[in-house]
């Protein structure tokens, strides 16, 4: 079996090039790949190397996810985020290929304190969730084989991210800022793979089953709260630490050009009991990140 990976060497796409190449060969590409195009800005070359590839299924990691950016290039924004996802959805499915799609919490307008479900409205605060939410309705509306995947608050040992960010300020300077009222849950891209992993097998298994689900970590936490247990990790580990204080303040204190939600909460229950899967606290993930990075030491 085919398996065409788009993003590859983003955080979630490097960890599905381990956990898909249990499910058969895996093709994997970036915007930079020469035998074949990785591009999601190039339409035509995506629609020439699905129809020279002809897989089984395609998994797309690769997104425009430079949230800021997006309020003043929405045009790029839209094109790699909908447009391109226009054509793989078209594609696979003249094919009968499964199509699976990672999107984001900011689909949602982060209001109320509850963990939102799959099927609860949508309503994106800025240009980057906007273009995600869009890219989801193309695929349901081309392709009905497909599975998207909804995460947040993604980090890897790969990559940038807020623990990695966060774990060298810590050790550096002597007082940190965190936010305080933003709600979500980290979660690794190593436990998105292996769960992207499960459910292809399945859904390729029983072709029932396809659809939206949340795919993140189980419990919750802030950013100031993800901060502090970054610190307390860092200690027991015994690496010299600058900071004396970490203090948590509002998101006012950092205004950006995007707007962000404050509640990203996730309920991972429909994944969890569709696929089987048991899926761990954040916590897990991040003490496991923390103990393996070899800067930290």
């Amino acid at each position: 079996m085919k398996i065409l990976l788009l993003g590859k060497n983003g955080q979630v796409g490097w960890e599905l090039q381990r956990s898909l190449a249990t499910l058969g060969e895996v093709i994997a590409l970036d915007r930079n790949s020469t035998n074949y195009c990785g591009d999601l800005a190039d339409l035509s070359g995506l629609a020439t190397t699905i129809q020279a590839i002809m897989p089984k299924v395609v998994v797309n990691a690769a997104a425009y996810t430079a949230v800021d950016k997006a309020e003043t290039d929405e045009v790029s924004a839209q094109l790699i985020n909908s447009q391109a996802v226009e054509v793989l959805a078209k594609e696979t499915a003249k094919l009968g290929a499964l199509l699976v799609h990672f999107s984001t919490d900011y689909v949602f307008d982060g209001e109320g304190s509850h963990f939102r479900e799959e099927d609860e409205k949508t309503n994106p605060l800025n240009v980057y969730g906007k273009t995600k939410r869009e890219g989801e309705m193309t695929v349901s509306r081309h392709n009905p084989q497909h599975l998207i995947f909804r995460t947040s608050w993604v980090y890897a040992a790969r990559g940038h991210n807020f623990a990695k960010t966060i774990s060298t300020l810590i050790k550096n300077k002597e007082a940190l800022s965190v936010i305080d009222d933003q709600i979500g849950a980290p979660t690794g891209a190593e436990l998105i793979a292996d769960c992207t992993a499960i459910a292809i097998r399945k859904v390729l298994e029983h072709k029932d089953n396809y659809g939206i689900y949340h795919l993140v970590s189980s419990g919750e936490t802030s950013w100031y709260g993800y901060a502090t247990y970054l610190y307390e990790l860092l200690q027991q580990l015994g690496v010299p630490l600058a900071v004396k204080d970490i203090s948590a303040v509002t998101s006012n204190a950092f205004p950006t050009a995007a707007k962000r939600p404050k509640n990203s909460r996730l309920s991972n229950r429909k994944l969890s009991s569709v696929f089987n899967i048991n899926i761990p606290d954040w916590k897990l993930g991040i003490s496991r990140l923390i103990s393996e990075l070899e800067d930290v030491k």
